[in-house]
């Protein structure tokens, strides 16, 4: 008997068809999944780079939500819908859009280095912070930077508060100088080094992504899972009984979805069953936050 397999997105079905040691190595890829704050974000996002690129004082944006929450898996996304193109002369690169990370040890002259980097700049043979600051902003100009994401912006708290507002300053100075608008992205931690500076602060509009709870828009987003996870049987995992499980377990961080749903596909799979079960979701591999947190506390005070 052929399974039609109409849980599944059209193009997991194939490797649905597999021989299941052959799937084992697909439940771990990095898939998007659009549920509906996502496209708010990008779209949010999508309407700053077309409005307030070019203004006096453009306005940006925060996006703020716990770790392994799938911040950064929006920035990729947003990278890859305004790729870096060749313009049209031949002769250089445009970046309308251009990411970085903020980095734990940032100081101003490192921060100019990653722009640099980015860019696709040689940064050796520029060591003064002024030039390397200046050669940035021109390569920023001739690329036709129209917004910056700073990723992991929460890493500027720790520097000393001198460095952090250093660094504030910096980001306030080349959006006011560019006049690009900029996405930073953070834990709550990233909202408070913004207060440190009030003009910022104020042109910096909050994007929240909340924990997941147990409720409809959870059971959609594990619908999305399900229909690219390649097992042949429908699992039903935006249902009440495995999504409450499925939430407890992960403290509803989405990439700790991700981490445990694949875990539990392996698991039913391993023992000859092509469907996800709460048995699955309980005994498989993943760790959960709350357990590592315990195993970490237990080892700091032995």
């Amino acid at each position: 008997m052929v399974r039609q397999m109409n849980h599944l997105h059209p193009d997991t079905r194939h490797v649905a068809g597999l021989p299941a040691e052959e799937r084992l190595g697909h439940f771990g890829d990095d898939r998007w999944i659009g549920y509906t704050r996502a496209l708010d974000a990008l779209a949010r996002m999508g309407q700053l780079l077309a409005t307030q690129a070019g203004r006096i004082r453009p306005r940006n944006m925060l996006v703020v939500g716990p770790s392994n929450n799938g911040k950064s898996t929006i920035a990729e996304k947003f990278m890859r819908q305004h790729p870096r193109r060749t313009a049209v002369e031949g002769d250089r690169q445009i970046f309308s859009v251009l990411s970085v990370q903020m980095p734990s040890d940032a100081t101003v002259g490192r921060f100019h280095a990653l722009l640099l980097d980015s860019l696709g700049a040689p940064v050796g043979q520029t060591r003064a912070v002024d030039r390397r600051g200046a050669l940035a902003r021109k390569l920023m100009r001739t690329c036709e930077v129209r917004m910056l994401l700073v990723d992991e912006l929460h890493n500027l708290l720790c520097g000393p508060v001198s460095r952090q507002r250093e660094l504030l300053g910096l980001l306030r100075y080349l959006g006011n100088d560019l006049r690009i608008p900029i996405v930073a992205l953070g834990t709550r931690d990233a909202y408070l080094a913004l207060r440190l500076d009030d003009q910022l602060e104020n042109r910096f509009q909050p994007f929240l992504l909340p924990h997941w709870r147990d409720d409809a828009e959870t059971g959609r987003l594990l619908a999305s899972f399900e229909s690219v996870l390649p097992l042949r049987e429908p699992s039903g995992l935006g249902l009440h009984e495995l999504r409450s499980l499925i939430v407890s377990r992960t403290d509803g961080l989405i990439g700790e979805i991700h981490q445990l749903l694949a875990a539990a596909s392996v698991h039913a799979l391993s023992i000859g069953r092509e469907r996800i079960t709460a048995d699955d979701i309980v005994s498989c591999s993943f760790e959960a936050p709350a357990y590592r947190r315990q195993i970490m506390e237990r080892e700091l005070r032995s």
